[in-house]
């Protein structure tokens, strides 16, 4: 009876290890299974948080009238049917839309206690953000050849900037920011998620997701920073080049009132450049050891700068201000 004992330690060793094996592998799979996310938001104390929700609710409320007001006006008016205003309603189109990605779930977060957000949707959120942000970048390098075209080569103007390559161009857009979106979201939800559910931002982005991997980064941000270099760079260039024409070109212009109407025809686009190529440049080259500065710039490129365009436009632009007045009247007129 003492010999068989052995045996009996024989077969349940084997088993016990098969056991603790599974429980290995459940604890392994369970690191990358998420089915929510919990966004941190801003570090302030609770009472600034209705402040927050008021300023967001503000900044949100002036995106809606002004970028819908805007394209009321370009497709309302016959006189603004130019390949500029065309290019100017589809950017309205991106900043209402990619706006009201992250706005509206900020701004419920205020009051959430939760503040969780589910796996599909962080998912959604960096997918269509993502899209919509580097589509705004390829169209305004699009808008600053229209430019450039306009300026310098006014009388084949009509002929250059058809609809079709007009229509081209935005498609164009789109289609490299759909490819930059794909790319960029599938990496980033491939990887394995096991320090912890809270993302340290008011929205699903790259970066802070990257935080909470204990995958191996190095080849993930060498893909990042290339896809970034292929986006950016082509789009700076094809406005830098653009622009170093048109000047070159009004600097011949003799008279001072010309001069004048060519640079003002630039300067909303320069301005709008300028706002959110900034906001972008400051937000990824602030260091992780500073998530607040990065979060403020975030805030300026993705709420700021759709408020700001159709300001820029219509308060630089007479074209818009008397499509608007003429607008104004005609409902007056309903009423």
């Amino acid at each position: 009876m003492l010999g068989s004992m052995p045996r009996v330690y024989l077969y349940i060793l084997p088993c016990a290890s098969q056991q603790v094996s599974t429980m290995g592998d459940r604890g392994t799979s369970n690191r990358s299974e998420m089915t929510d996310f919990i966004l941190a938001g801003f570090r302030v104390r609770p009472e600034l948080h209705i402040l927050l929700f008021l300023l967001f609710l503000f900044v949100y409320a002036m995106i809606l009238i002004g970028n819908v007001g805007m394209m009321a006006i370009i497709m309302t008016d016959p006189r603004l049917n130019t390949p500029m205003y065309f290019f100017l309603g589809n950017l309205s189109f991106i900043d209402l839309f990619y706006s009201s990605v992250i706005a509206p779930k900020a701004m419920i977060n205020f009051w959430s206690e939760s503040k969780s957000i589910s796996f599909a949707g962080c998912v959604t959120q960096l997918f269509l953000f993502a899209l919509f942000i580097v589509t705004e970048g390829f169209l305004l390098a699009a808008m600053a050849y229209d430019r450039f075209v306009a300026i310098c080569n006014p009388l084949l103007y009509s002929v250059q900037m058809s609809a079709r390559l007009c229509t081209q161009l935005v498609a164009g857009s789109y289609f490299c920011g759909c490819i930059s979106s794909v790319i960029q979201t599938s990496m980033t939800f491939t990887l394995s998620f096991c320090a912890s559910r809270a993302v340290d931002h008011f929205y699903c982005d790259t970066r802070p997701l990257q935080r909470l991997s204990c995958s191996d980064l190095f080849i993930h941000r060498m893909i990042s920073f290339s896809l970034s270099c292929i986006i950016i760079l082509p789009t700076i260039i094809v406005i830098i080049v653009s622009y170093m024409y048109i000047v070159s070109t009004v600097l011949k212009i003799r008279c001072t009132e010309g001069r004048k109407k060519a640079f003002s025809t630039c300067s909303s686009h320069l301005g709008v450049v300028s706002v959110l190529y900034g906001a972008v440049f400051f937000m990824y080259l602030t260091p992780d050891r500073f998530p607040e500065l990065s979060k403020v710039a975030s805030l300026c490129y993705s709420l700021v700068t759709p408020m700001l365009n159709p300001l820029i436009y219509s308060l630089r632009n007479k074209d818009v201000q008397e499509a608007l007045k003429k607008l104004l009247e005609k409902k007056n007129t309903i009423l």
